[in-house]
């Protein structure tokens, strides 16, 4: 039986949480992932906070980061991060709550850009990142002819 990208999604989402002891450890959650794309939620914690009493950029990039590498290996192949880069418009707080939407905006051969909005619980923009990636061999999950082992 085949399945749909959707499900080839949330199948490869589900393997790579079940070992992703980083973005789970952060308190990151999965909210939704479909064929290059994933959103992932944060709610900024005191520690989280830096020395300014804000979230530190470390934790709004790893944010980023996650949802960049549940997009990118939506597709069951086996991706990682070639250079990332982020920009911060505005600060996160204690407290806030913090999304991050990933995009593909380009997939060629082995090679991918992807954008990510991080914005807080007003929908106000707290980082920009754009992620490129870049295939490794290997699934994440067996799958045969685009059906389901």
């Amino acid at each position: 039986m085949s399945i749909t990208p959707k499900q080839r999604a949330q199948r490869a989402a589900d393997a790579m949480w079940a070992g992703d002891n980083a973005s789970q450890s952060l308190g990151m959650e999965i909210l939704d992932v479909d064929e290059g794309s994933a959103t992932l939620a944060l709610t900024v914690a005191t520690n989280h906070a830096n020395g300014h009493g804000i979230c530190h950029g470390g934790i709004t990039f790893a944010l980023a980061d996650s949802a960049f590498a549940f997009a990118c290996n939506s597709r069951n192949q086996s991706t990682v991060a070639q250079h990332n880069v982020i920009s911060y418009t505005a600060p996160a707080h204690i407290g806030d709550r913090l999304t991050a939407t990933a995009s593909e905006v380009s997939l060629t051969g082995r090679s991918g850009i992807y954008d990510v909005q991080i914005t807080n619980q007003d929908n106000l923009l707290i980082a920009q990142f754009r992620g490129m990636s870049r295939a490794i061999k290997g699934q994440l999950f067996p799958e045969t002819d685009g059906t389901a082992s």
